[in-house]
């Protein structure tokens, strides 16, 4: 099922964290990474958040033979982030099916379902009804 760009030749993957959504483009390069045209120093404060996408790209040893353009949108910070790696391994695998094996075991290509519940008519949020009141 690997998914190319007709136009570039590009791999392609998508990924999905809670409310985010994560285009990836992967191409042969030399490991050049943007996200929303800026480097990954400057588009996530943290390490955790920036080391999602890496932690991906050096389990299948690709890491300065690839270039990587990811649009992301939706959701919060660390979303994003998951919804990258998510996108980037699966990118990687219609790149080269040779990285299947090595992305499941690290559980790259597991999709995290975690979502926020709905709030529920009648109740304050998803669960909290409202406080007793005896008179």
């Amino acid at each position: 099922m690997a998914k190319t760009d007709k136009k570039t030749g590009e791999a392609l993957g998508t990924g999905r964290r809670k409310s985010s959504v994560a285009r990836v483009r992967v191409k042969a390069g030399s490991g050049t990474i943007t996200i929303n045209g800026r480097p990954p120093e400057k588009y996530f404060a943290t390490d955790q958040d920036r080391r999602a996408i890496t932690d991906t790209l050096t389990a299948t040893g690709t890491l300065d033979s690839v270039d990587v353009k990811i649009t992301v949108s939706g959701g919060g910070t660390t979303g994003q982030a998951g919804a990258c790696k998510m996108g980037v391994a699966r990118a990687l695998v219609s790149y080269d099916t040779e990285h299947f094996a090595a992305l499941r075991a690290g559980g790259f290509l597991t999709r995290d379902s975690r979502m926020k519940e709905r709030k529920k008519p009648g109740l304050h949020g998803a669960r909290r009804g409202t406080q007793f009141s005896k008179r």
